[in-house]
């Protein structure tokens, strides 16, 4: 039987799931569903091995020596695609990677059921500028493109089965599904007037460029315009330029929160204007046999992207399940790490001619404590907003009146960021009740910029009941009654999520100092926290930058 909602508000923890789900019930009737049925587990990165950074001296001392060319910490996308970019440059150099996780791939993991494949984090790739030539050759060789157009466009062609099919979006407002995920349906002419009045904005500056001749907002991001102008947005709010520039309406301001939630896990308040504006002027991609607002998606989502870089990476070799834990200059000049396999549970002194760090910050900082670096480099501390992702096994059709199921449904107004139709690809009919469909639920957990380490212990702390119960709840106020027929629910907390471009972040001094070479050249850092956006561009980006750096570097 459902728990009362009095009952399980009484009961519920002090964790942020209940927090959560307190106020989501808080302002709608009814009772928590059932969930008794349910069969899953709590999942998340393995935060107990990266904590050991915290603690070194309780890891074992190395037993043995290796030596390699090139060290890579970091398996997510930025150190796969430095490792891929080596081996093109030069298939001779040894490499190797260490990953923490057992699987490769960072953010765009992934896991499957009995039915489909399904993302456990980045899910979706835009069409991508033409002129990314590094970006469309990865493409290529993954067999995501499979031709061009006629001259003088020559514009790439797609394979069909990765282009997202239709129906692409739909929106839950004021009880009907609508297509798309801007508000339309019962939407006043004075908010649809307002929200016109954006759009076109951005199209504007989508094709403004800069005195330097450069695209004001480009991927990635340092291809941008240098101006002063543009860049003094970074100093800004979202939410300070959108009321100085007169846009009010409820409807537009939260389908912009919901859109930043989506990609940087903070709302428009958080983040700088720069990077605001940036979101919707910087996609500029261009397809013979799609669309340009057209996306590249796969059940597992990105994990097809990273799978491809790390099968086109060449001999190099993996090492999974693997903590670096303290980084160094070696006396005869190369880069000492000590790297912890907790498989074998012994330790290894890695001496490298380069190394490659492509962690986050928080688990850089650490690697980077015993080392000289300009003084701004402490100061940078970006702000990760925690995620919950759940994929959810249901026995029913999620129906409405309106739009029929598509790739990304949304409801209007909630916290949640909705879910993702984890078997759009898939090429089969979706016929009511015929079998179990898989969706995939995201959720950007909300976070104080003050204390944004309060919300990563709370969600950490939030048992694997209060999300089901907070995820059921959304499902339900979605489709009602659809929550009894959920059969699965595999979950993950990611702790630290994705960077946020908060104010003075993206072109600040601590960013820029922080992605320069250290140790005479031999020390590249690579991530998106280097960045300021997490998105697949950038991290892509970020590891073909740090990989031609050493290339260049004369052989030692």
């Amino acid at each position: 039987m459902p728990l009362p909602r009095r009952q399980f508000l009484t009961q519920a923890g002090a964790g942020l799931a209940g927090t959560l789900l307190a106020s989501l019930l808080g302002s709608v009737p009814g009772c928590v569903p059932a969930r008794s049925a349910v069969r899953g587990q709590l999942r998340g990165a393995d935060f107990n091995l990266g904590h050991l950074l915290r603690p070194p001296a309780k890891i074992p001392p190395p037993t043995r020596t290796a030596r390699v060319d090139t060290l890579i910490i970091g398996g997510g996308i930025s150190g796969l695609a430095a490792r891929r970019e080596l081996h093109r440059l030069a298939p001779a150099h040894r490499t190797l990677l260490l990953e923490l996780e057992p699987q490769t791939g960072g953010n765009a993991a992934a896991g499957h059921n009995a039915h489909t494949a399904y993302a456990w984090g980045a899910h979706y790739l835009p069409i991508p500028d033409e002129r990314d030539a590094d970006l469309l050759s990865l493409l290529a060789e993954a067999g995501v493109i499979t031709g061009y157009g006629p001259a003088p466009a020559r514009l790439p062609i797609y394979d069909e089965t990765t282009l997202c099919h239709d129906p692409a979006e739909r929106l839950l407002l004021h009880g009907h599904w609508q297509a798309g995920l801007v508000p339309e349906v019962g939407v006043p002419a004075t908010d649809r007037a307002e929200i016109a009045r954006f759009l076109a904005e951005m199209d504007r500056l989508r094709r403004a460029t800069g005195p330097d001749g450069r695209d004001l907002f480009r991927l990635p991001l340092g291809l941008s315009s240098t101006a002063a102008a543009p860049r003094q947005l970074d100093h800004e709010t979202m939410a300070a330029w959108l009321a100085r520039h007169d846009y009010h309406s409820k409807y537009l301001r939260w389908y912009l929160d919901y859109s930043y939630r989506d990609d940087f896990g903070v709302p428009a308040a958080q983040i700088s204007a720069w990077a605001g504006l940036h979101y919707f002027a910087a996609r500029k991609g261009r397809a013979y046999n799609a669309p340009p607002d057209a996306v590249l998606t796969w059940p597992e989502g990105n994990h097809f992207l990273a799978e491809a870089l790390r099968r086109l990476g060449g001999p190099g070799r993996i090492q999974a399940n693997t903590l670096a834990y303290n980084l160094q200059e070696a006396a005869d000049g190369l880069v000492e790490v000590l790297a912890f396999d907790a498989t074998t549970h012994q330790s290894t002194q890695f001496l490298a001619q380069h190394v490659v760090l492509a962690t986050p910050w928080h688990v850089s900082k650490h690697l980077l404590a015993s080392l000289i670096v300009p003084a701004a480099l402490p100061q940078l501390a970006p702000l990760h907003a925690p995620w919950l992702v759940a994929n959810l096994t249901v026995g029913a059709y999620p129906s409405g009146p309106g739009q029929p199921l598509s790739w990304d449904n949304v409801r209007y107004g909630s916290p949640a960021l909705g879910y993702i139709n984890a078997e759009q690809q898939a090429l089969r009919g979706f016929e009511a009740n015929d079998r179990p469909h898989t969706l995939t639920f995201y959720w950007a957990l909300p976070t104080d910029p003050l204390d944004p380490a309060a919300a990563r212990r709370r969600a950490l702390a939030s048992t694997y009941e209060e999300w089901l119960t907070l995820v059921l709840t959304e499902l339900d106020l979605m489709h009602p009654g659809l929550a009894a027929h959920v059969q699965a629910a595999e979950l993950w907390v990611w702790g630290h999520g994705m960077v946020a471009p908060t104010p003075g972040y993206v072109w600040g001094p601590a960013r820029a100092l922080a992605s320069q070479p250290q140790l005479g050249g031999r020390l590249h850092l690579a991530h998106t926290d280097l960045s300021g956006v997490s998105v697949f561009e950038e991290a892509f980006h970020q590891g073909i930058r740090a990989a031609r750096a050493i290339a260049q570097q004369p052989a030692s």
